[in-house]
């Protein structure tokens, strides 16, 4: 298996884009001088700029009243240090090659919480369903797909989620007997958001993603993620893969967070690419997102998530989040769901998708870039040892904090 290089990763407008991200730093490079650690650093040409005199967390700079401008102000004052050429630090991630006396990419978030929006396309909806009546058995899923679709006699890509037709829709399922709690998320007024991983749990490009060694019916999630301040603005945007594990969540809703939050389990990446005058929130409602899986075994699958589809507005997902109900002092992510639901036949006839280790996963969008992971057991993925207490050490090593 070979990573891609960095020619890969970048938007397709990487020249004109507000690109940031976090970096390992080991001692004695720019920041980290005085101990290793990470650092917000900032895209320019080839080049990468720790930009952490500035900005000592990501957290930091997404709070700035216009994160932007704010990079662009402390690069002209000279408060960012040349780390290496991007090419080179993508070189270096890949943990089986890794030098660690160089830095390597790390996920682009830190502080952020990191919350995720499930049953947003209605095509994705109807696999939960699959799933909870299948209950984790792949051979029952061919049949109950078929007489769902039939129940629902056509097409929901219309149907906004809380209308009077919604509610209308809901009566007549009830009435059959084929109503679900992932139709009521799906359809419903009120979104499922729930708590993807914890803080500094994320893991970024060109590094495994993992999948627990109990699941045998699992797939990724290719997603756009939003980049959430504490007041609910979004600034920015990146590219997620929320790891889903089918069988088990089909078992029962409530193991949900066995299915969702595992070493390595979400990868986010491979940079932020921050809202400024050439690129915003209405960019990125018309944003294509593609998947590529390449396995070991020859197998290759590709897909395709329009967000333009999603069922419920991106802006009243993240006013779903964050308000009077609900703060979050460091800001959030938000993965904003997909409409890929892998039911092509892998393994056998009927029995859909499912990963196989080694597969490489490619999610890419041409004004966010590509983010490349590989799936292994989330035992063999690189354990998540870094967690706050030990970046506030390292910040406070690097007199970075104020």
């Amino acid at each position: 298996m070979t990573w891609p290089d960095a020619r890969d990763l970048l938007p397709i407008d990487a020249a004109r884009a507000t690109l940031v991200g976090r970096a390992w730093l080991p001692s004695g490079v720019a920041s980290a001088a005085a101990a290793a650690g990470p650092a917000v650093v900032a895209v320019r040409g080839d080049e990468l700029h720790d930009v952490s005199r500035a900005f000592p967390t990501m957290r930091a700079l997404t709070e700035a009243a216009d994160p932007a401008t704010a990079l662009d102000a402390a690069l002209e004052a000279s408060m960012g240090e040349r780390i290496g050429s991007f090419g080179e630090v993508v070189a270096n991630t890949p943990p089986e090659t890794r030098d660690d006396t160089k830095p390597w990419l790390l996920s682009p978030i830190d502080l952020h919480v990191v919350k995720a929006a499930g049953v947003t396309f209605p095509v994705s909806m109807l696999e939960r369903v699959i799933e909870e009546r299948a209950r984790g058995d792949q051979d029952a899923a061919t049949e109950i797909r078929r007489e769902i679709l039939a129940a629902l006699g056509g097409s929901l890509d219309d149907l906004k989620p809380g209308s009077d037709e919604a509610a209308a829709l809901k009566a007549l399922l009830l009435e059959r007997g084929w109503w679900s709690q992932y139709l009521e998320v799906g359809i419903g007024p009120d979104a499922e958001v729930f708590t993807k991983a914890p803080v500094l749990a994320t893991v970024g490009t060109n590094v495994d993603v993992g999948v627990h060694p109990a699941s045998q019916w699992n797939n990724p999630e290719p997603e756009v993620v939003l980049v959430v301040t504490s007041e609910g603005r979004i600034v920015g945007a990146s590219l997620g893969n929320d790891v889903n594990l089918r069988d088990v969540e089909g078992r029962s809703a409530l193991l949900l967070g066995k299915a969702k939050d595992n070493n390595a389990s979400a990868s986010v990446g491979p940079f932020i690419r921050l809202f400024d005058g050439g690129f915003g929130l209405d960019d990125l409602r018309l944003a294509v997102v593609s998947l590529t899986i390449d396995g070991a075994d020859g197998y290759h699958l590709d897909g395709m998530s329009e967000l333009a589809r999603i069922s419920r507005e991106p802006a009243d997902l993240v006013d779903q989040v964050v308000g009077e109900h609900h703060r979050y002092p460091d800001g959030f992510v938000l993965y904003l769901g997909t409409m890929f639901a892998p039911v092509d036949d892998r393994d056998a006839p009927g029995r859909g998708f499912t990963h196989h280790d080694g597969d490489l996963v490619r999610i890419a969008e041409p004004r966010l870039g590509a983010l490349v992971n590989r799936v292994r057991s989330t035992a063999d993925a690189e354990p998540w040892t870094f967690g706050i207490d030990a970046l506030y050490r390292s910040l406070a090593a690097r007199g970075l904090l104020r």
